[in-house]
């Protein structure tokens, strides 16, 4: 279509609140526009009961059309606070700022609306080929089983994943004076209702549970009518004798769905543009459907009757809009998973399993619930403090700085300053200037500080610059370290590792950085003869022989670890390295015992550990660094991280250090916020072994979230301490924690600090 601006008769196919919006939106902009409006099915025809609203939703329609927002707004039902009802308790929060509206209704007026501005409004009518619509553009707003989009879906790039949980949209004149989930365990597992009123005296009540669940009830086999009386004794006690009722008339049997989330890689083609439903869904546990579909239609309005380019202005529009769309399909991914996973939860203490509920999308954080409700929030913290065995106070600390027990170890607080390889040793022996890192981040207040990848032999190593544990010079030198860290009252793990097939390489700078040694290399080993990478050296197979040799060097720098008092010993299992090869099938192509299934590919992993563990005293605790997924197709699944976990666990390990890939350089990561912190979640829950999360964790309410949720134990922050070795004590200063202090030669700074951060808040506050 040429790029001149010659729009002067828009048809928007389907009548929902999309579709509808786009209308008004283009009418108000341009009056004299022909906009046409088709809908298959009737004007009264629905599916669904009612629609939530956020305060900001609202805002935005105030901004694009007050009158509809009016007539929307008069129509709501308010309401704060979200209550969470299992194992006998109800936990309400309260500050949530919803509302919500008969889906009915809000149709009623945005018909009214349309027509009175000019839209005409053709129902009954279906639309067989949008590209053969007598119109200069049409707007495809036919919702989730999209007939427009599903014509060309090669042409749209159509990706469709459907969810795995059954659900059905019920009705209720039972009215919940909050937003309702109720968890009830069955013989045959668990099932929820999402509730909430959306006019006086009637609510919209969802049923969801797994497959299997679904089946065991036996709701596969019953028709809507069964369906309904089947919920009802399942959730009577919410029902107060209410009936429940459904309204899917245009369905024969049952109404139970799968959640598709629908992507597109192109919202149009030709005079036809995507809105909606009909380009991109979310999951309706984030409430965000309606949403997404009134700002797409807000901006394609302005896109369609703004400027002179059409094509730039749709183009501008469609990328503007994916980011947005991106974001909220990431936390409703985020909630989906929760709701599939529930059972990983459903044990947690009821506050906890509250707060994680609350927090599940990660659009609501810890520092956002204190906005919300501080005095809920005040009670997940002292909870939290209370189960950590924190000393009482009168104000209780954030999670991050809770006490953490690990055997006979205690940790002050829960951030770490994750292991960084430095490159800066010779021969393995480390200097001042490790002194002065490690050291510059107990001084800054951080409860554990990990050394960097230490390795156990000359040829274990990846770099000449790598730190060593393989002469009695190194221990010497870690031990002054050790020392220089407890007397900041900080503690001090090892991490004890091996290359494997990613060493004898340069440094990580320079002209030739991480190629090949050219001289002084040294002789490479892996599981397989696999190199790391076309152009690396290719490692020699490691035979039973090689096997002792290096689970023996790491029982020796385990033994020198203890004679250089350092609190916990890690074993690195992640990122590729020796250890990390044997575990995943993508560089263990082996077809002896120590290959195959995931109990052979750890066979010499646990040996190995076994062996440290027996080395390591009793009282202290040890913990395994793991590359939770290897991020392609072919790799270690998260079952078998599971499996491996719980091995380790089984065989003595204390903690389970989450990482995720860096396993071959074919793996493709999916980065974020906190990217790697579900599967901590997943290990620690399902597993049942205390986690550490590491990952694009930066600030204090990335790790309260964390460790309030119950998604991990321990928070390690690795480019943040680089940054500011002073992090947790910044942190402390932030939120106003005094139960940490910096050393007595650093306090007034820290004073003036917390009284700083306090007029910048007070300030913003005003």
């Amino acid at each position: 279509m040429s790029s001149s601006r010659a729009v002067r008769s828009i048809a928007v196919v389907g009548a929902g609140p999309g579709g509808l919006y786009v209308a008004i939106s283009l009418k108000l902009r341009d009056p004299s526009l022909t906009v046409v409006v088709y809908e298959r099915n009737r004007p009264d025809d629905t599916f669904g009961w009612g629609v939530v609203f956020s305060d900001q939703t609202l805002a935005n329609l105030k901004a694009n059309d007050p009158e509809t927002a009016a007539l929307i707004e008069a129509a709501f039902v308010h309401w704060d606070d979200i209550d969470v009802h299992i194992h006998g308790r109800t936990i309400r929060s309260g500050g949530h700022g919803f509302a919500g509206i008969g889906r009915q209704r809000l149709l009623t007026i945005l018909h009214d609306r349309a027509r009175a501005l000019g839209v005409e409004l053709r129902f009954e009518s279906e639309v067989a080929d949008a590209w053969a619509q007598d119109a200069d553009i049409v707007v495809a707003a036919d919702g989730l089983n999209s007939l427009t989009r599903n014509a060309r879906p090669e042409t749209f790039g159509v990706d469709v994943d459907v969810r795995t949980n059954k659900y059905i949209w019920l009705g209720t004149h039972q009215a919940f004076d909050a937003f309702t989930f109720a968890f009830v365990e069955t013989p045959h597992g668990w099932i929820w209702a999402h509730a909430y009123q959306f006019e006086p005296g009637a609510s919209t009540f969802i049923v969801e549970c797994t497959e299997a669940t679904w089946r065991g009830l036996g709701f596969d086999e019953l028709d809507q009518d069964q369906t309904c009386r089947a919920a009802e004794a399942l959730f009577a006690d919410w029902l107060d004798g209410h009936a429940l009722m459904s309204n899917a008339r245009h369905i024969r049997g049952s109404a139970w769905l799968n959640f598709p989330r629908v992507a597109c890689s192109n919202w149009r083609d030709g005079k036809v543009v995507l809105l909606g439903d009909a380009a991109h869904t979310a999951h309706f546990s984030i409430g965000s459907g309606t949403k997404l579909a009134f700002e797409d239609a807000i901006h394609l309005a302005g896109a369609l009757t703004d400027g002179d380019d059409l094509d730039a202005a749709l183009a501008i529009y469609e990328a503007e809009r994916r980011i947005e769309v991106l974001k909220l399909q990431s936390a409703a991914r985020n909630s989906t998973e929760w709701f599939e996973t529930v059972d990983r939860y459903v044990d947690l203490d009821p506050l906890q399993f509250t707060y994680s509920l609350l927090t599940r999308s990660q659009r609501v954080s810890h520092e956002n619930l204190r906005l919300r409700d501080e005095t809920f929030l005040t009670g997940v913290e002292r909870w939290f403090a209370d189960s950590a065995g924190a000393p009482p106070s009168a104000s209780p600390p954030a999670p991050m700085f809770a006490p953490l027990q690990l055997r006979g170890l205690t940790l002050a607080n829960r951030v770490v300053v994750s292991p960084m390889c430095m490159y800066s040793a010779e021969d393995g022996l480390i200097n001042d200037f490790h002194l002065v890192h490690l050291g510059g981040r107990a001084l800054g207040g951080a409860g554990l500080v990990f050394t960097e990848m230490t390795d156990v032999s000359a040829d274990a190593r990846i770099t000449p610059g790598c730190a060593g544990m393989y002469r009695p010079e190194h221990r010497d030198a870690w031990k002054r370290i050790v020392d220089f860290v407890h007397g900041q009252g900080a503690r001090i793990a090892i991490q004890l590792a091996h290359a494997g097939r990613k060493g004898s390489v340069e440094r990580p700078w320079g002209p030739r950085a991480d190629q090949p040694l050219i001289t002084d290399g040294w002789e490479l080993i892996a599981p397989s003869p696999i190199a790391w990478s076309e152009g690396d050296q290719v490692p020699r197979e490691m035979t039973r022989a090689d096997m002792d040799r290096v689970r023996d060097d790491f029982v020796r720098s385990v033994g020198w670890a203890v004679e250089a008092g350092f609190d916990m010993v890690e074993l690195h299992c992640a990122h590729g390295y020796l250890l990390s090869s044997f575990l995943t099938p993508v560089s263990n192509h082996r077809t002896d015992d120590y290959g195959g299934s995931v109990q052979n590919r750890l066979r010499f992993p646990l040996e190995v550990f076994a062996a440290m563990r027996a080395a390591w005293p009793d009282d202290r605790p040890m913990s395994v660094r793991l590359s939770a997924t290897d991020w392609v197709d072919d790799g270690i699944t998260p079952e078998e991280t599971v499996i491996i976990a719980r091995a380790f666990a089984d065989a003595g390990c204390d903690l389970i250090d989450v990482s995720a890939g860096s396993t071959t350089p074919e793996g493709e990561p999916v980065y974020g916020r906190m990217f790697q912190t579900p599967f901590s979640d997943r290990i620690r829950n399902e597993a049942g072994v205390a986690t550490m999360a590491v990952g694009n964790i930066y600030e204090t309410d990335h790790v309260n979230s964390i460790l309030a949720a119950g998604r991990a134990d321990l928070c390690a922050l690795a480019r943040p301490h680089l940054a500011d070795p002073n992090w947790s004590l910044r942190a402390a200063a932030e939120l106003g924690w005094r139960g940490l202090q910096p050393p007595v030669q650093y306090r007034a700074g820290f004073a003036q600090l917390a009284r700083n951060l306090e007029k910048q808040q007070q300030a913003e506050a005003v």
